[in-house]
């Protein structure tokens, strides 16, 4: 009885809003990290040029090699979903947890004593590999019924 006068409560969805709402947190958090790199890299000109290709190879190879496989887990695990299934399930516990470590390190970071160029290069990797692992929800949000 207390369990059904919660539910009607939570924030359901459909499972094509969940695969949406993945691609679009790894999109939009992915795009913000980019902008924060290169806002910071316009006043260090000298190093604009080496940041950025090296930020783009070692972003596709994170991509490649690390994030491709997270994304697709959390496509499979959301497609296991039924509709009606709370917007918060669009990750796993250990997903939420796991991005509450990285909100920290963020913090951490950006009030290191890093110089820089390396933040930058940090922030815009970490973006593009988001931004190119995104197509997995992308693929999957277009593809679905």
């Amino acid at each position: 009885m207390m369990d059904r006068s919660f539910s009607r409560y939570k924030p359901a969805a459909k499972i094509k809003s969940l695969l949406l709402l993945s691609a679009c947190l790894w999109t939009v958090i992915g795009a913000m990290l980019i902008t924060k790199g290169v806002i910071r890299l316009v006043p260090l000109p000298e190093y604009k040029l080496i940041v950025v290709l090296s930020a783009c190879i070692a972003g596709a190879v994170k991509a490649k090699f690390m994030l491709d496989r997270a994304a697709a887990r959390t496509v499979a695990r959301i497609l296991t979903l039924e509709d009606g299934t709370c917007l918060g399930a669009v990750y796993s516990v250990k997903t939420w947890l796991l991005v509450l470590c990285m909100i920290g390190m963020g913090v951490i970071l950006r009030n290191s004593s890093l110089p820089m160029a390396l933040l930058c290069f940090i922030y815009m990797t970490i973006g593009l590999a988001l931004i190119v692992s995104s197509r997995h929800g992308w693929k999957a949000w277009f593809y679905s019924k």
